[in-house]
């Protein structure tokens, strides 16, 4: 299928602006950040005194009659899968970039990071339902593909629930692999897949959050519409009484979440529309590699 003109100069900007990040700070925090699994097998070489005669390989020194050891790396390779919220909610933003653009950037971030690695990729979109699944491959063809998606894709629908993305992905990714979840978390009853999914993944919620879901600017009477249900509401905003209500609301909605990604027990990142999205990924990875 062929896309529109200004879909593919956006993934050619995206790539050019990600590809100079990658190459001069983050792709080196990325690979130090996240190991392979186990050893895989290099070489035999020529036993010398001192080595581990546990390595010796009895078959080539028989025939041979010399003593040789089978040489192992460490394994680099591993799976980066992108689990994307594609919800109404993610169509928001007060500041320089909507939600849903602030998570294109840093998945492409992480993509051409991974690819630089060697590493495949693979991308999992979902609103209250699985709406997109793309295995895990390698190749810049891969990266261009995912963000193709996350710029083109139409999903079937604006609700949010994050677990049957979880339990989708338990089922399909059988080897271990970092997965980044990426929401705003404006949901429950995500904490036991969440949990699981840390338990058999690497795993990272990135918590993607707006001023203004918080604080209410006083515009007299306003008409907001929930982008998830269609729903629209005429409220005052100059009154303080329901700006002060509102932030209530949201702060307990904020707090379940945080909540909820507690008893997980994962990873978490929070970014901000209004800030810098990269240094707090930066960060992330910094205090991984400390630790």
């Amino acid at each position: 299928m062929s896309l529109p003109p200004e879909i593919l100069k956006k993934v050619k900007l995206l790539e050019i602006s990600t590809r100079k990040m990658v190459n001069n700070l983050f792709a080196g925090e990325y690979n130090s950040a996240f190991k392979g699994q186990g050893m895989t097998f290099s070489e035999f070489r020529e036993y010398v005194p001192g080595d581990d005669v546990r390595t010796i390989s009895w078959p080539l020194m028989a025939r041979t009659g010399k003593a040789y050891i089978k040489k192992f790396d460490e394994e680099r390779e591993m799976t980066l899968m992108l689990a994307v919220d594609v919800s109404g909610s993610q169509d928001f933003g007060s500041a320089d970039y909507f939600k849903g653009e602030v998570i294109t950037h840093i998945a492409a971030l992480l993509s051409f990071s991974a690819n630089k690695n060697k590493d495949p990729v693979g991308l999992l979109l979902f609103s209250d339902q699985v709406e997109h699944y793309v295995p895990p491959k390698k190749g810049v063809g891969q990266v261009h593909r995912i963000l193709r998606d996350l710029y083109y894709f139409q999903p079937r629908s604006r609700r949010t629930k994050i677990a049957p993305a979880l339990e989708h992905l338990l089922g399909v990714l059988k080897k271990k692999a970092n997965v980044f979840l990426f929401s705003d978390f404006l949901d429950s009853g995500f904490d036991a897949p969440l949990r699981m999914m840390g338990k058999r993944h690497d795993c990272v919620a990135v918590l993607v959050r707006d001023p203004a879901e918080l604080e209410l600017p006083s515009m007299g009477l306003v008409d907001l519409h929930d982008a998830e249900t269609g729903e629209v509401v005429t409220v005052d905003t100059s009154s303080t009484l329901f700006r002060q209500q509102y932030r209530k609301h949201m702060l307990k909605n904020w707090e379940n979440c945080d909540v909820e990604l507690m008893r997980a027990q994962v990873d978490r990142i929070e970014v901000r529309t209004d800030q810098d999205f990269v240094a707090p990924l930066i960060q992330f990875f910094q205090r991984r590699n400390r630790r």
